[in-house]
């Protein structure tokens, strides 16, 4: 982590992640750079999201989270920032001489080897079958559907962690602390994602936010009861005055299960997170 010296009222505060890992002085490959349009929280012009708006111009990394390309070992050429997401990313250039991106482990260093093919080493950034990594490992981009890619563990310094094998499926601890169950035969990149110390970070003042598009929000209870149900009272009122917390549309928060009762990837999850309660 680095704090810096509090030369600034917005330095003060300010922790920024270790960012050591990057490559310097590399610009981003062109052929996968994508232009991204800001929406500000819109869908046919109505607001669905709220607080969201401004913020600076970015373009979107096109990242290979299938990495289709079987046993040609590929060379990382380079470890970038992806404005898109919290960990970081890794330009590659197979051994046939076609370049991509893919999301890159914490322990991957520049000039390192990687490939991809149905039973591989155990090094990070491999990628193989599930049924082939052995049990307590570590692995992350994780497919749920075999060919369609990563879903699980995409996120900075986020793994999941290989259970058990029975009966041509794997079990996996998630780092929700769920248990879940996918196909032996889906593929999965060995060890924890880059940027661990993401979620450490402090970004010192509110216009660093702001400059990620995220605009100021106001609190319920600051509200006037014909602008939100935890609005009115006097003083401090708190915000349970009504028979539970309510969202600005006056449906159920905090606490209210939202995923739907009979759902087709229910017979997949051995055991739902469990939530910590505050004390």
């Amino acid at each position: 982590m680095k704090i810096f010296k509090p030369t600034t009222s917005g330095q003060r505060a300010r922790i920024k992640a270790d960012n050591s890992q990057l490559t310097k002085g590399v610009r981003s490959f062109k052929k996968f750079l994508k232009i991204k349009k800001s929406k500000a929280g819109r869908s046919r012009g109505r607001i669905t999201v709220r607080h969201q708006g401004g913020g600076h111009k970015k373009k979107y990394r096109i990242i290979d989270f299938k990495m289709e390309k079987r046993s040609i070992p590929a060379k990382i050429v380079s470890i970038e920032y992806d404005p898109n997401r919290s960990a970081f990313i890794a330009l590659v250039v197979y051994r046939d001489g076609e370049k991509r991106y893919i999301l890159a482990p914490s322990e991957l260093k520049v000039n390192d080897e990687i490939i991809c093919e149905e039973k591989a080493a155990l090094k990070p950034g491999n990628r193989m079958m599930l049924k082939n990594i052995p049990v307590g490992t570590f692995v992350h981009n994780v497919e749920l559907v075999p060919g369609n890619g990563g879903k699980i563990a995409r996120s900075a310094g986020n793994s999941v962690q290989v259970m058990a094998v029975e009966g041509g499926r794997i079990q996996l601890a998630l780092p929700s602390s769920e248990r879940r169950i996918v196909p032996e035969n889906a593929m999965a990149s060995i060890g924890a994602l880059s940027n661990p110390e993401h979620t450490f970070e402090n970004l010192g003042k509110a216009g660093r936010m702001r400059w990620r598009g995220v605009r100021p929000r106001v609190r319920g209870s600051a509200m006037n009861p014909c602008d939100h149900p935890h609005g009115g009272g006097e003083g401090r009122a708190p915000i349970g005055l009504r028979r539970g917390p309510k969202t600005p549309w006056g449906k159920q928060a905090y606490g209210v299960k939202t995923r739907k009762r009979f759902k087709y990837s229910d017979k997949f999850i051995i055991s739902r997170r469990q939530n910590k309660k505050k004390k």
